[in-house]
């Protein structure tokens, strides 16, 4: 996913970029959790569809929140990723950045406008998840935003 050569290749054969795997998974959602920053900029000029859900609803920007990809993060940020969409279990990518220490991206997402009131499915909130994980830090970037 990460050879833009091959892309490049398949949309000249008329690939669809959306097409999902066994799980559901899309090119950009590969390319994004495994940090392939070039090949996640070609997708996304290219039409692929930035917030496609997988079949557990997790979005590539879930992903970059779960593996702490700044960079690819902020990317998706600026060309416009649904911060507050929820997959099966109402889990965000705020609260994917909470749980694991992704600091950055939570900051990042905060100051997109990602939603702190936001409830998974067990009625717990981004503060919640960030106590239960210890990241006491997270908690003062959310108290303070």
């Amino acid at each position: 996913v990460g050879n833009i050569e091959v892309l490049t290749e398949l949309l000249r054969q008329g690939a669809d970029l959306n097409v999902q795997d066994e799980k559901g998974f899309t090119p950009l959602i590969i390319a994004c959790y495994n940090n392939k920053y070039d090949a996640v900029k070609f997708l996304l000029k290219n039409g692929a569809n930035i917030d496609q859900q997988d079949f557990g609803g997790n979005t590539a920007l879930m992903g970059v929140a779960f593996k702490g990809y700044n960079e690819v993060g902020k990317l998706l940020i600026e060309r416009g990723a649904s911060l507050d969409l929820q997959h099966g279990n109402g889990g965000t990518a705020m609260m994917f950045a909470a749980m694991f220490g992704r600091n950055d991206l939570l900051k990042m997402l905060l100051d997109a406008g990602a939603d702190k009131s936001v409830l998974d499915v067990r009625g717990l909130s981004v503060f919640d998840l960030a106590a239960q994980q210890g990241n006491f830090e997270a908690i003062k970037i959310l108290e303070n935003a």
